[in-house]
């Protein structure tokens, strides 16, 4: 149980999302942030695309407003808002964390990717040197496709329906020069390791990302969804015998390195 002391001096962070009744990081976070005694809670907003700009805008200006979380569909959009971030996230063009700036404006990183691959790592995978298929290329897709490619996958196949982001996703990976890049599809044959990254499972009767009737056991099955805590996706990977990690084992493995980067003031990496 967290046990709040809430006054004036009680600092703000925020995640942003639409929707945003999924997350599960608000209570995780805000207990982290007491434990590192740091006086501060993170509370959850919900926003479309239309007034992400004014919510960033008007939330510049609330002075005891430190740091904001970043989930989907708005990881691109609030990296155009921050006035500094990480190489990586100027690769990929894309934030899921902003700290406020000593000299103003944010500042932004993007971590899914390293959680995705410690989850990984945590039950008992290893992406090196393996066939890899990602599934989603949106902003946590990105990053994840960055970690993998990072943490020494052999080659990568991309599969989103969004062609033009799959292809400028692949461009931006190719320039790494670290694995075979191209596009997949939704088949799984052959591949060692296989990432979802799209919200398919969230609600009931979303079709499968992929087809798992071509999985094969043994192949690593990842996904980002946190609820249901089991996707459908993992279950059904589960009963062909296939290892696999969950939303909540990604966020389990990020969450260390976001408050991190949320508590450093000074800029400093």
């Amino acid at each position: 149980m967290i046990s709040l002391n809430l006054t004036g001096a009680t600092r703000l962070n925020i995640i942003v999302g639409d929707p945003i009744a999924q997350v599960k990081s608000p209570g995780g976070v805000t207990k982290a942030f007491v434990d590192r005694g740091y006086d501060g809670i993170l509370v959850p907003v919900q926003v479309d695309s239309a007034h992400l700009n004014g919510l960033l805008t008007a939330a510049t200006e609330i002075r005891n407003l430190d740091g904001i979380i970043v989930t989907v569909p708005h990881k691109f959009a609030c990296f155009e808002f921050c006035a500094s971030s990480t190489e990586r996230s100027r690769l990929l063009g894309s934030v899921n964390i902003m700290r406020r700036r000593p000299e103003g404006g944010w500042d932004g990183d993007i971590v899914d990717g390293l959680g995705f691959v410690g989850a990984v790592l945590a039950n008992g995978g290893d992406p090196t040197r393996k066939r890899a298929l990602l599934v989603g290329a949106g902003g946590a897709g990105s990053a994840i496709a960055m970690a993998l490619v990072e943490a020494g996958v052999r080659s990568l196949a991309i599969h989103d329906n969004d062609v033009a982001r799959r292809d400028q996703l692949i461009a931006k990976l190719t320039t790494l020069r670290r694995a075979e890049i191209h596009a997949g599809s939704a088949d799984p044959s052959n591949f060692d390791l296989v990432a979802n990254a799209t919200p398919l499972g969230m609600k009931a009767g979303d079709p499968l990302p992929v087809d798992v009737s071509k999985l094969k056991p043994g192949t690593f099955v990842g996904c980002v969804i946190t609820s249901p805590a089991v996707s459908p996706l993992v279950e059904a990977a589960r009963l062909l015998g296939c290892p696999t990690s969950t939303g909540t084992d990604m966020y389990n493995a990020l969450q260390s390195s976001m408050i991190d980067f949320l508590l450093v003031r000074d800029g400093s990496r």
